[in-house]
């Protein structure tokens, strides 16, 4: 896919809502909607905010296997990415993505033991528009 970075890019900075999948114990695919991500290094690096005590950082801490789809509703477009969630749990990487308001989510702030950040690397996708769909590769 020519310029996938950017394309997709622009599709990942315009989406209100991340759908983010993780493999359960039986090996079934489970997905979860969720805000967008809170920081992107390209399309290679995303970050997220969750709750530590969620099912599914257990089931990323079982199983790293993982894919993010992102999708244009206006133009019915979308793009789904592959690869391994971390869960990080690091005062730095927690306070990187850290906003004003989470204590809304997290009311022990920064530190809050049930606040972590989960770091999507995508190793390959496939995008849809025009009614066709193409795979590349993540570099």
């Amino acid at each position: 896919m020519r310029d996938a970075e950017k394309t997709i890019g622009n599709l990942i900075d315009k989406a209100t809502v991340s759908f983010i999948s993780s493999v359960d114990s039986e090996g079934f695919p489970n997905m979860k909607a969720m805000l967008p991500p809170r920081k992107r290094e390209g399309i290679k690096h995303l970050y997220f905010t969750t709750n530590t005590s969620s099912m599914r950082v257990e089931q990323y801490k079982e199983n790293p296997k993982a894919c993010v789809y992102f999708c244009d509703k206006r133009f019915f477009r979308g793009a789904m990415l592959k690869g391994i969630m971390e869960v990080l749990e690091d005062s730095y990487t927690k306070e990187m993505i850290w906003r004003d308001g989470d204590t809304m989510y997290y009311p022990l702030g920064v530190t809050d033991p049930d606040y972590c950040v989960l770091r999507f690397t995508a190793h390959n996708g496939r995008f849809y528009s025009s009614f066709k769909s193409e795979n590349f590769q993540v570099d």
